[in-house]
């Protein structure tokens, strides 16, 4: 029997009578990216260094040269200093191959009980679990942005919009405290997925667990999991965990996309609501006038980015049996660029939001044009004693006049307002006053002044008790 020597070289070569192809070799390498689970794997690899040593399945000095050498391999990774092989396929092998090679046999004991399959599990929730908590961390500072602009501007009035037609005033705090309940529920959510991250599957190995007498819980607490996988096909080939993220992740995209189409509007001449600092914005190569709101349009843009990474491992899941298989190599890709996406987005979006100018003279002209107190017209009328459907039309008939006229509702007199209804009486100006619109708006959750003090000093609150 003639046998490649070169396929020997490979850690699980002892089957095979040929080297791998070298094209195989690139196509199925992921050391160029999941490299950066190198930490995460070291981690793993002490802590089961130590569960072997204490059930008695290696000796204590197999397993404190092997912590030893592992330390010295994540120093030489963090340096810049390790090579890195493509080779080796993958993060775990590269590692492990420079362990043998630094200490020797003891360093081939280490993957005993142990499948890469559990090990690169165990990694992506590790590293899924730091990230959860990082993004936690920049949501917190973009909520914080929008509560310094709620504060700093807690009397101005804007209009509201619907079906991006203006429909009633609005104050500006109420305004930003809507997407710091968005961003608060992206928060809830990042912390419920967090849970199900947060499940040690190492001890499943290849796909029915180990005949070793191995001891799980040690290893997760160890590691700080809060719990371990019930069921070991179910462990190796789970990535429900990610996917969650990604949708998360999604829906936090979904919001900032929102709140950059709204800043891509207010920024622009038709509503020139507000002014975005120069240092976040980039001009024309050919027009010397323009000011482009690149951050918003960007983040914008990558939303649909993330989107694509979601389905991606959808798609990917749907169709592969038990337990593992390679097409979970494709998973990281997906999550690290969706982690990077996020992070960067909204971290750049708290600065943009805390520099927000809004232009409050343009604003305090433009709110009081298209009938934005039409509806309180109406409710005055219901008060009245009128039943709401006719008040609805009568205010409508109104409207309509004042367009033909070029004339908003509190430029009619009093004579004018009665023709459409002898209800109408002195007190109906204050009604139809922007400030005096806002006002009446005080049930739970409303625009009126004193419920968007509560509001804010309720967010307040949750940002420093959590």
């Amino acid at each position: 029997m003639n046998v490649d020597k070169k396929a020997l070289e490979k850690p699980w070569g002892g089957r095979f009578l040929e080297a791998t192809e070298k094209m195989l070799e690139e196509f199925s390498a992921s050391v160029h990216y999941d490299r950066r689970l190198y930490r995460q794997d070291i981690a793993g690899s002490k802590v089961h260094a130590r569960m072997l040593a204490r059930q008695g399945i290696i000796s204590d000095k197999d397993a404190d040269a092997i912590i030893k050498g592992l330390g010295e391999i994540e120093e030489e990774i963090a340096s810049g200093d390790f090579v890195w092989s493509h080779e080796l396929e993958d993060v775990h092998m590269n590692i492990e191959q420079a362990l043998v090679e630094r200490i020797g046999d003891a360093g081939k004991r280490l993957h005993t009980a142990r499948s890469r399959n559990d090990q690169v599990a165990a990694d992506i929730r590790l590293y899924l679990r730091e990230e959860i908590d990082r993004l936690d961390g920049l949501l917190s500072l973009l909520q914080e942005a929008l509560l310094h602009q709620a504060r700093a501007h807690q009397d101005l009035i804007l209009p509201g919009y619907t079906h991006l037609q203006r429909a009633q005033p609005v104050l500006w705090p109420h305004h930003m405290l809507a997407y710091f309940e968005m961003f608060r529920r992206d928060r809830d959510r990042l912390q419920d997925c967090r849970k199900r991250v947060n499940i040690c599957p190492l001890g499943s190995a290849a796909l029915a667990g180990t005949g070793f007498p191995i001891d799980r819980e040690y290893v997760a607490e160890e590691l700080g999991f809060h719990g371990i996988t019930a069921n070991s096909l179910d462990a190796v080939s789970d990535r429900d965990f990610i996917i969650e993220f990604l949708a998360t992740a999604s829906i936090v995209m979904a919001h900032l996309s929102r709140l950059s189409e709204e800043l891509i509007l207010w920024t622009s001449a038709e509503f020139s609501f507000v002014d975005l600092p120069d240092s976040f914005c980039t001009g024309s190569s050919i027009m010397p006038q323009k000011k482009n709101p690149d951050v918003p349009e960007l983040v914008r843009g990558k939303t649909g980015r993330v989107y694509g990474h979601l389905m991606s491992l959808l798609t990917i899941i749907k169709g592969l049996p038990l337990a593992y298989n390679r097409d979970l190599q494709e998973d990281k890709e997906a999550l690290f660029d969706t982690v990077d996406t996020v992070c960067a987005s909204v971290e750049i979006m708290a600065a943009l939001v805390a520099r927000l100018v809004p232009r409050k003279e343009h604003i305090s002209r433009i709110v009081t044009q298209g009938f934005l107190t039409a509806t309180d017209l109406a409710d005055y009328l219901v008060k009245k004693g009128m039943p709401f459907r006719q008040a609805h039309s009568v205010v409508g008939k109104a409207v309509s006049q004042c367009i033909s006229q070029g004339k908003e509702l509190t430029d009619m007199s009093l004579e004018d307002l009665k023709a459409f209804s002898s209800l109408i009486d002195e007190d109906i100006f204050e009604v139809l006053s922007i400030e005096g619109s806002v006002g009446t708006r005080r049930c739970p959750g409303g625009t009126a002044p004193e419920r968007v003090a509560e509001a804010l000093a309720t967010a307040e609150k949750k940002m420093t008790h959590g």
